[in-house]
């Protein structure tokens, strides 16, 4: 097994970590905001400032470092332009999900079924398989028919939540409260 053979198998497990951890963590920006209103959208500003950091920043560097040619061909700029639209679409949209009460489980689970599908329609369209639409195997299909009945499934079954821990603040609250009126009382 050579490392150079595998290493795109590590780069995609990143990125399956990365991903899967993404919505979680945007939710609990969110929620770290404090502002039930705006704060999906603040979230989402940091959001675009670590893509500043990690989608701008690094990339030069590597290229400086690699003595890369500036040569940006309009074709290639343009799609991959498209490409990061899509993606930041697709964080807002996030975002906005969870603004309208879907939970990490929900969305992500939708997100991570369906996007595959998606992406397998949009591979065919873009790149046609080598024996046209009538080569494609009956086992894909089906891999495209388990991909949406795990995301359902995985959206309606599963676990709920723990209940929810008062916060500290009003837990304070109750039990000054309740030391206030037992003083009263022994008074």
């Amino acid at each position: 097994m050579q490392q150079a053979g595998f290493a795109w198998l590590a780069y995609a497990l990143m990125t399956v970590f990365a991903w899967g951890t993404y919505g979680n963590l945007l939710h609990t920006g969110q929620l770290g905001m404090g502002d039930p209103v705006n704060g999906r959208y603040k979230a989402f500003l940091f959001v675009g400032i670590a893509y500043f950091l990690v989608a701008v920043l690094a990339p030069i560097a590597v290229l400086v470092a690699g003595n890369a040619n500036w040569n940006l061909p309009v074709k290639g700029a343009g799609w991959s332009l498209i490409a990061g639209c899509a993606g930041a679409v697709g964080a807002f949209g996030i975002l906005l999900a969870f603004g309208a009460k879907g939970t990490p489980a929900v969305v992500m689970s939708i997100v991570f079924a369906g996007a595959p599908i998606v992406n397998a329609i949009v591979s065919m369209i873009l790149h046609p398989p080598a024996g046209g639409m009538s080569s494609i195997r009956w086992q894909f299909a089906a891999g495209i028919l388990f991909a949406a009945i795990g995301g359902c499934m995985v959206t309606l079954y599963k676990p709920p939540p723990a209940p929810a821990q008062p916060s500290s603040a009003v837990h304070q609250t109750v039990a000054a409260a309740g030391s206030t009126a037992a003083q009263e009382k022994a008074d």
